[in-house]
């Protein structure tokens, strides 16, 4: 009767995790000298785990003089897997082989075989997998799929399928870790089409099974497979938890369909930071930064404490967004929360604040991580290539490596990106010879980036050598290559080219007939230019955009055919008011010295930017040409009354792998003094050169 009593009152302890009557009980117990009650024990080993005391469950245990009975070391070794205690279970089961009239049955290898699986210990469970074939244990369903589970976990996955297909019964369990290793495996594609098997061969999928398979369906991008598991979901009436919630929510932000996303988040019951995270991130994924501020603060009023990989999300869509201050927000809270955040939100920081503008803040969030990888690294090379620091972006790629940290793909991408803008040829020759020593010649995007650097520096020859070296051309490279033949002269060259693109079944883009049009303009081939933008229209379907029609209007305008350059513009209303294609016809007009036009020109322009000093400038020089100089006077002294003055001109040079900026008038230099006397000295040479050749010519027309 004292038994019935204390294991009623043992349960209802488990039951409210009382510790302290718990262990009131248990001294009772020992007390009455029911130490070694089987019942009993296996109670007071389940009410200690449910308090997490599992060293107190296994001196329970231990207390036992004859732990003769196989459903206590069975009961002892899955609470120990239940809490991940896998080491443990091992070593239980080693303990249990010492005794040999006790024998393992069906409920102890599932246990065992989930804390190889827990531990990566495949060696351990193949070894009982010889034992189960010996001891012919396969048979039984729940062995098996545990067998196969253990494999899948140990990233085994074809010999986990193996197992599957040799299974004379299977269960729902067993489908699911199959379809899940396809999954893990990169094969969505498979696991659809073994959920269909599954399907037929009558078993019903559960939320596991779903979860999986929604999943695979959002990898796959696979809209209408997704609402049609969705459409049967509801159709079965089946509650959404968490997980399964999650996935669909997932599928549908990735697929594009963010308002359903949102519906299926709203219906979710019971919804955990991971659910909130995941639509979150599916506002993210489009740079919604207002929606994800606004479930953020939902967060906070239903108690949910966000995760950082809440705050990474939002702060991933403020950079998109390039809003500022909902990033500022974020920071601002992570700071009073005392948030210690991790490597991937300060990267997120830093790319915030350099999409932002602010440069100044991500160099010191930089400065203040504790720990950085080649991901902080390459953030801040490509956010100073981002605001047009290509000097920066260079140097900390010094620092980098200085650093001692191997650099990546994406570092050579960005540093090479920096080297193209500054046609720093030398030192893309440096980045080149690191991208072979990295083993990254088979990368298409570094070498796509290679190619771009090559071309950007006039190396076309070894551009198209890099090109005819790649391992896969596609539409990036074919369109760098026209580019590069286009900018340097080479117009048949990148028109062949676009020919054999053509050919090549690769369909251009408005990027790709972009860098035709250039060519034409570059090379002054009129009539193609005006043909390949019709074709682009025409055959492609394809709207020109500004950038195309700048450069058949700079094709036109070098030939001389302003007005007709002026019709096309008048054309849409689009192109009537773009400042960029006016200013090309302008510098046309100033060319050709169309003054009647280009005063018509000037006009509109300055009407919709009146601060444009280089407006004035080409104006002036235009009324100049034309000896009307009280109209020079008059635009002179508008842009002093406006106090306009022409920016001054930069260019740079590489010297010894370095690169060195120069300004007009610039001082700054460490050696300007130096430089302006060696100008000096060659001016004077100059002048001396210009008399003697004054003084030759006199001489020669005096013997004449």
């Amino acid at each position: 009767m004292e038994t019935v009593k204390l294991l009623s009152l043992l349960k209802t302890c488990i039951s409210s995790k009382s510790l302290v009557k718990g262990k009131l009980i248990h001294q009772k117990i020992i007390t009455l000298g029911l130490h070694n009650n089987l019942a009993l024990c296996k109670n007071l080993i389940s009410f200690y785990f449910s308090c997490h005391l599992h060293r107190l469950a296994d001196r329970v245990f231990k207390t036992i003089n004859n732990p003769l009975d196989i459903s206590l070391w069975n009961g002892l070794m899955a609470a120990y897997t239940k809490n991940f205690l896998f080491f443990e279970a091992l070593e239980l089961f080693e303990r249990l082989r010492k005794y040999p009239y006790l024998k393992p049955n069906t409920f102890t290898y599932p246990s065992l075989l989930k804390a190889c699986g827990g531990l990566g210990s495949v060696g351990y469970g193949k070894m009982i997998h010889t034992h189960l074939i010996k001891v012919g244990f396969l048979y039984d369903v729940v062995v098996a799929s545990s067998l196969v589970r253990m494999y899948a976990k140990c990233n085994m996955f074809g010999q986990a399928t193996r197992m599957f297909d040799e299974m004379p019964e299977r269960d729902v369990a067993c489908w699911n870790t199959v379809i899940s290793c396809y999954y893990q495996d990169g094969k969505a594609e498979k696991a659809l089409e073994l959920f269909g098997k599954m399907r037929d061969a009558g078993f019903e999928p559960n939320s596991v099974t779903l979860t999986i398979i929604i999943s695979s369906c959002a990898r796959l991008m696979d809209l209408e497979r997704g609402k049609e598991i969705h459409r049967q979901m509801v159709k079965n009436g089946l509650v959404l938890d968490g997980f399964l919630g999650s996935a669909l929510v997932d599928m549908y932000g990735k697929c594009g369909c963010i308002k359903m996303a949102r519906e299926v988040f709203e219906q979710i019951p019971e919804k955990g930071v991971i659910t909130w995270n995941t639509m979150i991130a599916s506002y993210s994924s489009i740079g919604n930064s207002q929606s994800c501020i606004e479930l953020f603060k939902r967060m906070n009023v239903e108690g949910i404490i966000p995760s950082l990989t809440t705050l990474s999300s939002i702060l991933v869509a403020c950079s998109r967004s390039a809003q500022l201050h909902h990033g500022k927000c974020i920071h601002g809270y992570m700071i009073r929360n005392m948030i210690e955040t991790d490597i991937f939100v300060n990267n997120s920081l830093i790319d915030l604040y350099f999409k932002c503008g602010s440069v100044h803040s991500a160099e010191n969030i930089f400065k203040m991580m504790p720990r950085t990888d080649v991901v902080s690294w390459n953030v801040m090379i490509s956010g100073y290539v981002f605001v047009g620091k290509c000097f920066d972006a260079l140097g900390i790629h010094e620092t980098m490596m200085k650093a001692g940290v191997n650099p990546d793909a994406v570092t050579f991408t960005n540093v090479l990106a920096a080297c193209s803008q500054l046609a720093a040829l030398e030192k893309g020759k440096e980045i080149h010879n690191s991208i072979t020593e990295s083993k990254l010649e088979r990368n298409e995007v570094v070498m796509g980036a290679l190619l771009h650097m090559y071309a950007k520096c006039g190396a076309v020859d070894k551009a198209f050598r890099i090109f005819c070296e790649l391992p896969e051309r596609d539409l990036v490279s074919w369109t760098s290559m026209i580019t590069a033949y286009g900018s340097h002269g080479q117009a048949l060259d990148a028109l062949k080219l676009f020919g054999q693109m053509q050919q090549s079944n690769e369909k251009p883009d408005g990027v790709t007939f972009l860098a035709v049009l250039s060519a034409c303009s570059h090379g002054g081939l009129i009539d193609e230019g005006c043909y390949y933008f019709k074709q682009m229209t025409s055959e492609h379907s394809i709207k020109p955009q500004p950038e195309h029609y700048s450069c058949l209007i700079d094709l036109l305008g070098r030939a001389g055919r302003l007005h007709e350059a002026y019709e096309i513009l008048q054309s849409t209303p689009e192109t009537r008011e773009d400042v960029e294609l006016l200013s090309t016809l302008f510098y046309a007009c100033h060319l050709h010295r169309c003054l009647e036009l280009g005063e018509k020109i000037a006009e509109l322009l300055i009407e919709k930017d009146p601060g444009d000093s280089s407006i004035y400038i080409i104006l002036s020089n235009m009324y100049a040409s034309a000896k009307k100089w009280n109209k020079v006077g008059k635009v002179r002294l508008k842009m002093k009354e406006l106090g306009l003055k022409k920016n001054p001109g930069c260019s740079w040079i590489e010297v010894d792998q370095k690169i060195q900026p120069f300004f007009v008038e610039d001082n700054s230099h460490p050696q300007a003094k130096i430089m302006y006397d060696c100008l000096s000295s060659l001016n004077n040479y100059m002048e001396k050169d210009d008399m003697m050749a004054a003084l030759e010519s006199r001489i020669v027309q005096g013997v004449l």
